[in-house]
């Protein structure tokens, strides 16, 4: 099962780190990766694989990561986002 995070806020050294160690400890394989500044505001998106992971347990854990760093981070089913986003 695939995971799309997105982490959004106010740029500050050591987000990607935090996010990807957490996600190593916990064996979450990244599939790729792509992030952005704009201007003083930080946006990282994320694909990864969550086989054999709890998808609820990981979702809250990030959130509680992001409380903590100062960003938003959501963690949505693969399936989801797309239909989200579909035209």
């Amino acid at each position: 099962m695939k995971g799309i995070i997105t982490v959004l806020g106010a740029d500050r050294v050591g987000i990607i780190a935090k996010v990807c160690a957490y996600l190593a400890e916990k064996g979450v394989n990244i599939l790729d990766i792509s992030q952005t500044i704009v201007q003083d505001y930080f946006s990282m998106l994320m694909i990864v694989d969550m086989s054999g992971q709890s998808f609820e347990g990981t979702a809250n854990d990030l959130e509680g990561l992001g409380n903590s760093i100062g960003v938003l981070i959501k963690l949505q089913h693969e399936d989801i986002f797309n239909s989200m986003h579909r035209i």
